[in-house]
């Protein structure tokens, strides 16, 4: 795919429609898919490449992930999950769809995978979300944060906030590895119910 031309102000102003995009695929619209691509395309890409490691293969990921997105977009329904959700899991199971091929060894484990995902999006939010609504929402966030036990709390904030790796954070906390990646993994769940 090429990549289509900058969108203007106005329509950056105004929030994305992932579900209507991804229906307006399933009629055949390639506007839509065109659209879909210009908006997740670059974070997609990092989805991507964090999982196969190698730039290449990461284009193609991203070319097979739409290629199916166009493909499968009828089989997207609104009452099981949100369509930006459903775009990311496409490019993800396709990532990780080449790295289990044999296409390329890769040592992240699947906690690391799902911490790239989740910084990805948080980054695509970050950038495409309107600016009261991330405000309205960060304000949430710092609510659902407050609720975690610190430990969980500390953990992810050294994760996501302050880049660490679970080793890192380990040392830190002078507690057990496989502890950290489970109160990580465990407040990361409980930040989406709360977040939900």
């Amino acid at each position: 795919m090429h990549n289509p031309p900058p969108a203007s102000t106005a329509a950056a102003a105004t929030p994305f429609d992932y579900d209507a995009a991804l229906m307006a695929c399933a009629r055949g619209d390639r506007t839509a898919l065109q659209q879909l691509y210009q908006r997740e395309s670059r974070y997609l890409m990092g989805v991507a490449l964090r999982i196969v490691r190698q730039r290449q293969q990461a284009e193609d990921v991203l070319h097979d992930a739409f290629l199916s997105i166009w493909q499968r977009a009828a089989s997207f329904n609104p009452a099981l999950g949100e369509g930006r959700g459903w775009v990311y899991s496409v490019v993800r199971n396709a990532a990780l769809n080449m790295v289990r091929s044999g296409a390329r060894q890769v040592s992240m484990d699947e906690d690391a995978v799902e911490a790239a995902d989740d910084q990805a999006s948080l980054a695509a939010y970050a950038a495409t979300g309107d600016p009261f609504e991330l405000r309205a929402d960060l304000g949430r966030l710092h609510g659902c944060l407050e609720g975690l036990e610190p430990a969980r709390r500390d953990c992810i904030l050294y994760a996501y906030v302050e880049g660490c790796s679970h080793g890192e954070i380990a040392e830190r906390l002078k507690t057990p590895l496989g502890t950290v990646k489970a109160w990580i993994q465990r407040g990361m769940r409980a930040l989406r119910e709360c977040m939900a």
